[in-house]
C-alpha cells in the first residue's frame, strides 16, 4: 500500500475514533490504535501528532509502551458489554445467540480487565 494511502486510513481511522468519544456503541481506542499503526508506515510527521495529542495520545502510548487500558475505559467497556447483553435479554434473543454473545462478553471482558491499569 502507497504511503498515501496508509495516511488517508489512518486519517478515516481517526475520524471514526472521534466519532466513538461520543457514540457509545463505536470504539474509540482500537481505531486509534490502527490509526497510529497507519500513520506509522504512511507519515511520520502525522504518528507524531497521534502521539503528542493531549487528548488522543495517552491511550495509544500506553497501550504501545505497556498495554494498559484506563480504568475508566475499562470499566466503560464492561458496562457497555453488559447493557448489551441486557437488551439482548429484553429482546427476547434466541437462546443460541444469547450463549455466543456472553460467550464472547466474557472473554472479551476478561481480557480488558486484566490489562495492566494506564
Amino acid at each position: 500500500m502507497a504511503r498515501p494511502l496508509w495516511a488517508t486510513a489512518g486519517a478515516v481511522c481517526v475520524v471514526l475514533g472521534v466519532i466513538g468519544i461520543a457514540l457509545p456503541i463505536l470504539p474509540t481506542t482500537p481505531f486509534l490504535l490502527l490509526a497510529g499503526i497507519c500513520f506509522g508506515k504512511g507519515s511520520p510527521r502525522l504518528r507524531r501528532w497521534l502521539e503528542t495529542h493531549p487528548r488522543l495520545g495517552p491511550p495509544v502510548l500506553d497501550w504501545e509502551t505497556r498495554g494498559a487500558i484506563a480504568r475508566r475505559h475499562k470499566r466503560m467497556a464492561l458496562g457497555m458489554m453488559g447493557v448489551t447483553f441486557a437488551l439482548g435479554l429484553i429482546l427476547g434473543l434466541p437462546a443460541h445467540v444469547l450463549a455466543i454473545q456472553a460467550a464472547c462478553f466474557a472473554g472479551a471482558g476478561t481480557y480488558v480487565w486484566t490489562r495492566p491499569d494506564a
